[in-house]
């Protein structure tokens, strides 16, 4: 029986799930303490020598699958990211939740400079595919099934539903510039960490998709100029790293808007359970209906 049918995926039945998988796993589940929570609930054990990922579902074991697979090959082709911890198969499945085990980085809060993170990136959009087969990028997959399940106002969900559908088929006329291929899928300053030695390396692989490299180069623009969570300078120093500025293609506020969904999409998910989320969420839908600034959107 999963959370979702007899409780809510809140944080006490995630870190029960985690403790049951730590036996499986043979990991002593020690100091646990929550880092994050939204598609999967993430924990620091042991002070954060181990990351462990427990997924809010079990529609989620495809991609922690493919996650693992991600991991292999990318530590197979000496590219710097999360590498798995301990002997046992991941993923780890408790009443239907995938739960992984990772290589901790140094405290988990030191992130790379931006400069640092288009470099890394540039050289995973330059990587040669893996042998098995990623999933083709599909940014309005996900909107209705969490929309639905949120815990929000009907205005709410009925506003939005009606932007994924608008801002699906401004998607479908987009004319990419950068070619295909394999892509993070959540790029962002918050998944790219400093290890022990100074070294960045990226996180956070259950994301890896096929598609236009655009998608990767989104947050770190948004971040700059729709929130300002960013400096000028930091963003130049990503733009020079990567080698291209995604602000300047034509179809960069087509793309910004649909990340701008799927951002609410994903934070609605916690709106009944966590009161500041719910208030975030009706924050930024105001803010999207009137067109006004995004700079008061708060991250999470």
């Amino acid at each position: 029986m999963t959370t979702s049918e007899r409780t809510a995926f809140d944080a006490a039945a995630a870190a029960d799930i985690l403790r049951r998988a730590c036996v499986v796993a043979e990991v002593a589940p020690d100091d646990l303490e929550i880092l994050r929570f939204g598609d999967h609930a993430v924990f620091r054990i042991h002070g954060g020598r181990i990351i462990a990922r427990v997924g809010r579902s079990p529609d989620r074991l495809p991609s922690v699958q493919r996650e693992v697979a991600v991991a292999g090959w990318l530590a197979a082709g000496g590219y710097p990211a999360a590498r798995l911890a301990t002997a046992a198969k991941q993923p780890v499945v408790i009443d239907g939740h995938p739960v992984t085990f990772w290589e901790g980085l140094a405290d988990g809060d030191t992130y790379a400079s931006t400069r640092e993170m288009g470099a890394l990136l540039r050289q995973l959009h330059e990587l040669p595919p893996p042998d098995f087969a990623l999933p083709a990028l599909r940014p309005f997959d996900k909107v209705s099934q969490r929309l639905q399940r949120a815990e929000i106002p009907a205005a709410t969900r009925a506003f939005l539903t009606a932007l994924a559908y608008t801002l699906s088929s401004a998607y479908d006329d987009l004319d990419f510039e950068l070619p295909s291929g394999p892509l993070h899928g959540d790029y962002n300053i918050g998944n790219v960490l400093h290890d022990d030695e100074g070294h960045p390396k990226v996180i956070d692989l259950d994301g890896f998709v096929s598609g236009p490299r655009e998608w990767d180069l989104m947050q770190t623009a948004m971040y700059y100029d729709s929130f300002g969570w960013h400096t000028d300078a930091e963003y130049a120093d990503f733009v020079e790293g990567y080698g291209y500025d995604v602000r300047q293609w034509s179809g960069y506020e087509v793309l910004r808007s649909v990340r701008e969904l799927l951002m609410v999409a994903w934070l609605s998910q916690n709106a009944g359970t966590d009161p500041r989320a719910a208030e975030e969420v009706e924050k930024r839908v105001e803010t999207m209906r009137s067109g006004g600034s995004r700079r008061s959107w708060a991250p999470f």
